[in-house]
């Protein structure tokens, strides 16, 4: 079963009360064929912990890793995927579209 918007910003909140570090990605822009919606979200915990998606798994691994880095250093960041050349075998989105993810911690 898939989480919902209100189950991953419930957990987000539960995980930050219960002292987690926590971090929420959101899809904010999309180009093209993209498999989540602007609006999407994916929450992440210090341990590494997720629920949501941002891509249907596509570009999740790189999300919770930069996820980490917010939790860990505050600053938020604004990711962008799609299919490039330089990208194509790294991470990226094999559907042709592009999105761009906005990650912050949640304090």
């Amino acid at each position: 079963m898939l989480a919902t918007d209100d189950d991953i910003l419930a957990s987000a909140e539960s995980w930050r009360r219960a002292g987690r570090g926590v971090a929420l990605a959101t899809v904010v822009e999309t180009w093209g064929s993209a498999p989540r919606p602007v609006g999407s979200h994916l929450v992440v915990d210090r341990d590494g912990n997720f629920l949501g998606s941002v891509s249907g798994g596509c570009v999740e691994g790189e999300v919770v890793t930069e996820a980490l880095d917010v939790i860990a250093d505050g600053a938020p960041r604004t990711l962008e995927f799609g299919v490039a050349d330089e990208t194509a075998w790294r991470v990226g989105l094999s559907c042709g579209g592009r999105i761009r993810v906005y990650v912050e911690r949640v304090d």
